[in-house]
């Protein structure tokens, strides 16, 4: 589950992400981010915070709730490797009703390196 203080919830918070942010697409999500500036950040955030768009065309209500599920799960895994003042928004689209939980992390990964908040995966050591 994703921790409270990592959830968008404000609709402004969405705007302003979706509007003034960067967009990345993928086939079956669309990662919009943005940096938040110090005036933003209300004393209580900590860490990146995320927000999802699934809305009908994905599919019917558990087929949505199921592609939101695994969209936090794999929110959850990428808290730590983002900056603190990181706003994303995440819009699935139709196709992420038959993708996998690792093809959406996968899209959602690169979206993200795409957008310079991800460094690239470390090789194995040597």
């Amino acid at each position: 589950m994703l921790p409270e203080p990592n959830r968008l919830h404000r609709a402004r918070d969405f705007s302003v992400a979706v509007r003034r942010g960067r967009r990345m697409g993928r086939s079956d999500l669309v990662v919009h981010a943005v940096v938040r500036d110090e005036q933003d950040i209300a004393s209580t955030v900590r860490g990146p915070r995320f927000g999802l768009i699934v809305s009908k065309a994905v599919g019917p209500a558990v087929t949505r709730h199921r592609v939101a599920r695994r969209l936090r799960h794999i929110c959850t895994d990428v808290i730590g490797e983002l900056p603190e003042t990181t706003d994303v928004v995440i819009r699935a689209l139709p196709g992420a009703a038959t993708s996998s939980s690792a093809d959406l992390s996968v899209q959602l990964r690169s979206g993200l390196k795409k957008l310079g908040l991800l460094e690239a995966p470390k090789g194995p050591p040597s």
